[in-house]
């Protein structure tokens, strides 16, 4: 539940996961909550609350972006996709199974902000990617279980690089 309540309502309009959305939201709940304890979409996880760990990355207007840095009084006219959206996004299934084949999660909680970020990634069809391309891609999103090394190899099987990392054991 959002930590500040007020009786200022804003009505806003936007479209989130391809269906248009009319709705009331108090002017400072931030995004995070909104979606999840307001629309419901709890597939949005919240971490830090400052923008840092990449748990709660959605897209908006195709970019990833934090939503616990944003005010759902400012998404008039935006479009919103999270990770329930993801599932008729075309590099989604192949992303899900690399991260089932190569151990990309063990928790699960931070895998909705990574997979947002990849998706985000793969659909700007980025050229000649390496490793530290993907590495740098991958920045914005921190994840305490994995070590990263199933993650990017994930990626890179997405992608089609063939050399598969070593875990530094």
């Amino acid at each position: 539940m959002p930590l500040y309540k007020s009786d200022s309502k804003i009505k806003i309009q936007f479209k989130l996961n391809n269906k248009d959305i009319n709705t009331e939201t108090d002017n400072r709940t931030l995004l995070s909550d909104f979606l999840r304890h307001t629309i419901g979409e709890t597939g949005t996880h919240v971490g830090c609350e400052h923008g840092i760990c990449g748990a709660c990355t959605i897209l908006l207007n195709n970019e990833p972006i934090r939503s616990c840095l944003m005010f759902a009084s400012q998404l008039n006219g935006k479009e919103l996709v999270t990770i329930e959206g993801l599932v008729n996004d075309k590099n989604f299934d192949n992303l899900r199974k690399a991260f089932k084949k190569n151990h990309a999660l063990q928790c699960g909680y931070c895998t909705p902000g990574f997979l947002v970020t990849i998706i985000a990634f793969l659909n700007t069809k980025p050229k000649n990617v390496d490793v530290n391309k993907i590495r740098e891609m991958l920045s914005g999103n921190i994840c305490r279980c994995t070590g990263y090394t199933g993650i990017i190899n994930a990626v890179k099987e997405v992608i089609g690089i063939n050399e598969i990392e070593q875990k530094n054991v």
